[in-house]
């Protein structure tokens, strides 16, 4: 490749498109770390857009890309796009370096999510800050990124874009490229312990800062806020000269989660969701199983990040906060500022219009994970020794307050689909067991009921604060700068919460009132969630089913019979008639098993009797006898482990000899090599015969005198 200095943008971009397509990955990856150390920013601002678009695939879907959501750990490209797309690999050192001059790129806002794209094309800018300042006027249909958004945008699009694999190409989500690398983002720019990195340019060619840095005069403008006209909110929010310096430390931090989030969660907006909620209404984004497993990681580490605030900041006071640096402000209001609202939607969207089929386990678990953020504080809780649920933390009450509608409304939207469901499949019992392990953790229920308590408060409670204002997101309030005052009433915050959401007329359903009751039997309900708190989460339980016994055999109460149709327990369905005549196994040689039965069946005529006379003996060799020519007692101990009828457990057991386990291939292989033992020690096949009985024989008396022992004991 000629030297930097005789190359011009086009032939490099030329050569490379040129040979991108014939070279192995690794080769690729090698000659493009080369290409960003060696040619200045000028040079590599051309190659920028297509290098993105070869790595993620276009945007409509057409081009693939490198295929980071099929590339998994066992191929050999893993390791190479990992590393080259890590948060300090090559091409995120190309994303600073073309930062740093503060060139610009284009984003369709065609490729927005839907309400993005609507507000946009209506002329009124989103309520998200990410995008103040990036509208071109007159409206082109563009937004205008720097790198680090331009490439944040493709990434994040790349999980929802359409894209047409080649077919065969499965693998799990948690173990693909595409996967690790979101993984590994988050921990990078959101750290749950120090700060986030400086950029590798800090030092050498100025600190990169943020393209639009906030102001402590312009605070956020929050989600859910009533939106103005994009000129009025374009000239309001320009970035001011004199803007905080400390706040630009986390400017990627803000802007990878405000990415995330807004392409991840935000395809159905509020407004259409307190109009239309109902599970006809079709919409036109589903989100895929593997979209929904990367929002729960998602929602995982922002629990753990905001859990990691430190302790002198939780309970500092407002006046202090100020004077805290800008990530731990960031992790104080991270999750219920950015998440909340649109995750609930989300989910709300998931719950009533996703297939009633296994696939739904992806949704469940994404909201339990964000209904337990306690699970990700890193603390150990006191949890009990013999396995029972650990008590929720009284600290965690605010947050059930301030979520109320994602614990209950959304309860009461999985009722509604179990109701819907098979629950005689394993899976769909689980997703059962799980929500009821999940509630009946101790201190849990009382959170939500304190909260259901603190919303049903007359509204005059509040009224007398009519003069305190309260800054939340959907009335104007900033992310970071505004926090609702220490005095604050939990009333105005449960209620205020719950009318952001569904409206201010909306009709709450209790989650512990009588109506939620009438679909469900609560005396089964309850001996059900008392009964599955100890069974693990296989549901694999080795007790029986709740029985009573009859003179007919088990009979299933109606709690047993739940523990059947949810899958918790079950019995031990064995073969129960003639041994002999059970059907031929796999393991076993047809021809031989009928020749072995007419043998059996001729001796156990001719002799029946005199075997039944030597089974009824009281001596050795009538213990002997009873070993080899009964097997009632085995019989009546499997009948023990399932429901069978008075007249099979008195059906009669006479003595008689089998020989069906000599048709056993096992045992025609272990005498193969025994007669080939025998032979290398010049045995004859008569004395070989001889000896393989009487080891046999004594082999057998050992383990009959071992079970009478046992039995006596």
């Amino acid at each position: 490749m000629a030297a930097p200095a005789l190359q011009q943008p086009s032939y490099l971009l030329a050569n490379l498109k040129a040979d991108w397509t014939i070279k192995p990955l690794h080769q690729r990856c090698n000659e493009m770390s080369k290409i960003i150390d060696d040619f200045p920013a000028k040079e590599l601002h051309a190659i920028f857009p297509w290098l993105v678009e070869s790595v993620f695939g276009s945007l409509d879907g057409i081009l693939s890309g490198w295929n980071l959501r099929y590339l998994q750990a066992r191929m050999a490209e893993y390791n190479i796009a990992v590393d080259f797309l890590g948060p300090s690999g090559p091409m995120m050192k190309l994303v600073y370096k073309l930062q740093a001059e503060e060139y610009k790129y284009e984003f369709p806002v065609s490729y927005l999510p839907g309400p993005i794209k609507s507000s946009i094309q209506a002329g009124v800018l989103p309520d998200c800050p990410l995008f103040h300042n990036k509208i071109q006027f007159p409206m082109s249909g563009l937004l205008l990124l720097n790198p680090f958004e331009y490439y944040m945008f493709n990434f994040a699009s790349s999980l929802i874009a359409p894209k047409n694999y080649p077919p065969g190409q499965h693998g799990s989500c948690s173990d693909s490229a595409y996967f690790v690398l979101v993984d590994t983002y988050l921990k990078y720019f959101l750290p749950t312990e120090g700060n986030v990195p400086p950029s590798p340019f800090s030092d050498t060619m100025g600190t990169v800062a943020s393209p639009a840095p906030r102001s402590p005069s312009v605070p956020y403008v929050g989600y859910g806020g009533h939106s103005t006209s994009l000129l009025k909110r374009h000239i309001t929010h320009q970035p001011s000269v004199n803007a905080d310096p400390a706040a630009q430390e986390i400017w990627r931090s803000e802007t990878l989660l405000q990415v995330f989030v807004e392409m991840w969660l935000h395809h159905y907006s509020l407004e259409m969701y307190q109009k239309l909620q109902s599970p006809q209404v079709k919409e036109p984004f589903m989100p895929s199983e593997e979209h929904v497993l990367v929002v729960r990681l998602l929602v995982k580490h922002l629990h753990a990040f905001s859990s990691s605030l430190k302790q002198e900041s939780i309970f500092s006071s407002p006046s202090t906060h100020s004077h805290s640096s800008p990530l731990e402000e960031l992790k104080r209001v991270v999750v219920q500022r950015f998440v909340q609202q649109k995750l609930y939607v989300f989910l709300q969207h998931c719950f009533g219009h996703w297939p009633l089929d296994a696939s739904f386990r992806a949704v469940l678990e994404t909201w339990l994970s964000y209904i337990q953020p306690w699970r990700y504080t890193g603390e150990k809780n006191n949890t009990q020794a013999d396995g029972q649920n650990r008590t929720v933390p009284d600290k965690w009450a605010s947050f059930v307050q301030e979520n109320l509608l994602v614990y209950t409304k959304l309860f009461q939207g999985f009722l509604n689909r179990a109701m819907r469901t098979d629950l005689v499949n394993a899976k769909s019992a689980l997703m059962v067991f799980r929500v009821a392990k999940v509630f009946v953790q101790p201190n849990l229920s009382e959170m939500i009921q304190k909260a259901e308590q603190l919303f049903l408060e007359p509204e005059h409670a509040i009224l007398q604060r009519q003069n305190r204002v309260f800054l939340t997101p959907s009335h104007g309030g900033s992310f970071l700068s505004s926090r609702q005052p220490m005095g604050t009433d939990s009333v105005f915050k449960v209620k205020s919460h719950v009318y952001s959401l569904e409206g201010q007329d909306c009709q709450y359903n209790l989650m512990f009132g009588p109506d939620l009751r009438k679909n469900l039997n609560a005396g089964q309900l309850s001996q059900l969630i008392g009964n599955v708190a100890s069974v693990d989460d296989e549901g694999a339980s080795k007790q029986l089913p709740d029985c009573i016994p009859s003179e007919n055999g088990l009979l299933l109460t109606d709690l047993g019979r739940l523990q059947i149709i949810n899958g918790l327990r079950r019995f031990e369905i064995e073969y129960q008639g003639d041994p002999e005549l059970q059907p031929i196994r796999s393991y076993e040689n047809a021809f031989l098993v009928r020749l072995m039965f007419q043998i059996s069946s001729f001796i156990n005529a001719r002799f029946g009797d005199h075997m039944e006379a030597l089974c009824s003996r009281q001596d050795l060799l009538g213990s002997t006898g009873r070993h080899y020519l009964r097997s009632s007692s085995k019989v009546a101990e499997q009948w023990r482990k399932s429901p069978v009828t008075r007249q099979m457990r008195e059906r009669p057991q006479r003595a008689r000899l089998s020989l069906r386990v000599l048709a056993s291939y096992r045992t025609l292989l272990i005498l193969l090599l025994l007669y080939m033992l025998f032979a290398l020690l010049s045995f004859s096949v008569l004395s070989s015969t001889g000896l393989i009985l009487i080891i046999s024989f004594l082999y057998e008396l050992l383990l009959n005198f071992l079970h009478e022992k046992l039995k006596t004991q």
